[in-house]
């Protein structure tokens, strides 16, 4: 009898050792990859400083006409927006990249009138050739999907699968006649200045059957495929060929998306901008039943909240993805509530991408007036925060730093090194801050320092949101309003400095075209503060918090009669367009020291 049990334990062993290494090949390494894909990610691309700016599009009209309202809604209400996306249905099949005319007329004029108004154009496209598409003018893949199949530039053949826009099959990135002859397909649109893709998530269904069961792989022109390493041929062919048309070219990839890619959808040295979805226009995850997880379709059914969208936003980051957002108060349904809209405005501001759209009411001039003011005032914030949010392109680029890093605390990251973020993740005025070690200011009242490893509970106003500036920050901005407070159209000439001195600091700004570098080097002593420009020569205003105004202000050894002192506010303001040296001396009379809050 124990000489059984042995043997059928020898079995079962075996047995399950068998089941493991089926798992890992079959699953892990197609889906996941060596070990959970960690190796084939690099570092960064340079993000073009276009696309740090507001993004804005809509799904439930889909025509030039309604695109045209609403670019010319937020102009009216002074919203700023450089990238209009386009999503689908925009061509005639599923992906064939012949524009449909009844919705978008004349696009030729249409596409180069957007670029002659300085707007930047961002297309939605998948890696399918559709038999049938389900949304579309054209519903069958007819001539064109006829020429694919028999031509072999679909991998597997005639093996198609279902997909949310229909059904077809997948293009093959390793046959290259298969690639020149989508990329033809794609030409016009790129004589036409199209500035990007939003490369929809279809590779991630790359797959071929056994019977009832799906098998991960599928043969293409040189070879066998992995799912893995077909979403990684997606994303790294179409975002290449976009440079070589366009040194400007970015492609918006899912980075993360619930638990189902742990490794991340499209490798990070092809993610020049992220997005993660899809969510709901709620607060909160719906958690799904188990049962009930098949019969979801969760790019559409948008089963995730705001919550997710955060949560997704800081998986992003902590896995490497360095220009990452959300699609603002969500992606599906039908009605967005007020509220919700302002906190994840104020979020998305404190991310790299500022994606304004999907589906509900975009046109913010319809909605309530609270909605538009607090919307329109964190979206000159964002588009403000630019010199600092590019200063870590660069660095990321490089190795360095990236823009978002989780800490300790409930969702709360760091966006660069000197501001910190608690974001309100629920329908509550009060929150949670856990600040971290060191000395921090407040955003909307940074008069006193607030000392760190401490927990407490806060009350937001919707106009406010939990941001908090480290002690001896330099934060650069590009200032063209006067809604943040921070200055207002005669400073948009100039680079603002925000400045909180303590012993010393350095900040490096970069110039988005050549990326020249701009340092600013901070020292205090008890008695005086030295500041030192050296670089590329820029226009600036110093915004210095002072406990009390100097006794005198030297540049480049010569004193400066004019400078503006507030009272209120604390702060030093120096104005400055031409400098030689870029020496600044700031002195306090003997016994009036200054020194840093406690």
């Amino acid at each position: 009898m124990k000489i059984k049990l042995k043997k059928i334990g020898k079995y079962l062993l075996f047995f399950l050792g068998f089941l493991l290494l089926w798992a890992y090949f079959y699953v892990i390494l197609p889906i996941w990859g060596i070990p959970f894909n960690g190796p084939r990610h690099g570092l960064p691309p340079l993000t073009p400083a276009w696309a740090l700016e507001a993004w804005l599009w809509e799904d439930d009209v889909n025509t030039a006409a309604y695109v045209d309202t609403l670019l010319a809604g937020y102009a009216e209400h002074d919203i700023p927006i450089r990238t209009i996306m386009i999503d689908s249905p925009w061509s005639l099949r599923y992906n064939d990249f012949s524009v449909d005319e009844s919705r978008y007329p004349a696009p030729d004029q249409w596409f180069k009138g957007l670029q002659d108004k300085d707007y930047r154009v961002v297309l939605w496209m998948t890696s399918m050739i559709n038999s049938h598409s389900k949304d579309t003018e054209i519903k069958e893949g007819g001539e064109w999907f006829d020429e694919a199949l028999k031509k072999g530039y679909l991998i597997g053949q005639d093996n198609q699968i279902k997909w949310w826009k229909g059904k077809g099959g997948f293009i093959d990135y390793t046959n290259k006649a298969a690639q020149e002859w989508w990329q033809n397909r794609q030409q016009q649109l790129f004589d036409w200045g199209i500035d990007g893709w939003k490369l929809d998530g279809t590779a991630t269904l790359f797959r071929s059957q056994l019977g009832p069961l799906p098998f991960f792989y599928q043969k293409g022109a040189s070879g066998w495929l992995t799912t893995r390493q077909y979403m990684d041929l997606y994303y790294r062919e179409e975002y290449q060929h976009g440079l070589r048309q366009n040194p400007e070219f970015v492609t918006l990839a899912r980075s993360m998306d619930r638990g189902y890619h742990p490794e991340g959808f499209a490798p990070i040295d092809a993610s020049p901008v992220n997005w993660v979805g899809d969510q709901e226009h709620k607060w909160l995850t719906e958690e799904l039943l188990a049962e009930d997880e098949e019969q979801q379709d969760i790019a559409l059914a948008g089963v995730q909240g705001f919550e997710s969208a955060i949560d997704n936003v800081l998986k992003s980051a902590a896995k490497g993805y360095n220009i990452i957002g959300s699609d603002i108060a969500g992606f599906s349904g039908k009605t967005i509530p007020p509220r919700l809209y302002i906190r994840w405005t104020q979020f998305s501001a404190f991310c790299g991408l500022f994606l304004n759209g999907g589906h509900g009411d975009r046109a913010l001039w319809n909605r309530t007036d609270e909605e538009l003011r607090i919307i329109r005032q964190y979206t000159w914030l964002h588009q403000e925060l630019i010199p600092y949010i590019y200063h870590y392109v660069v660095a990321a680029h490089h190795g360095g730093t990236v823009l978002q890093r989780p800490i300790q605390g409930k969702y709360h990251y760091l966006f660069g090194e000197s501001l910190l973020i608690a974001p309100i993740y629920k329908d509550e005025l009060k929150n949670k801050v856990q600040l971290s070690p060191g000395k921090w200011r407040y955003w909307f009242d940074d008069r006193s320092t607030i000392h760190g490893e401490t927990t407490f509970d806060q009350t937001f106003p919707l106009d406010e949101y939990p941001v908090f500036i480290k002690e001896g920050a330099i934060i650069p901005m590009d200032i063209q309003r006067d809604y943040t407070q921070l200055g207002d159209t005669s400073s948009q000439d100039y680079i603002t400095y925000l400045i909180y001195p303590d012993i010393s600091n350095q900040f490096t700004i970069y110039d988005t075209e050549t990326q020249a570098e701009t340092k600013l080097q901070l020292d205090r002593t008890a008695t005086a503060i030295s500041l030192q420009f050296s670089g590329k020569k820029i226009s600036h205003i110093l915004r210095i918090h002072l406990e009390q105004r100097p006794s005198q202000v030297l540049l480049d050894g010569q004193v400066i009669p004019a400078y503006e002192y507030d009272e209120v506010k604390q702060k030093l303001i120096i104005t400055t367009s031409i400098y030689e040296d870029g020496q600044y001396q700031i002195n306090w009379s003997s016994g009036a020291t200054q020194k840093p809050q406690q």
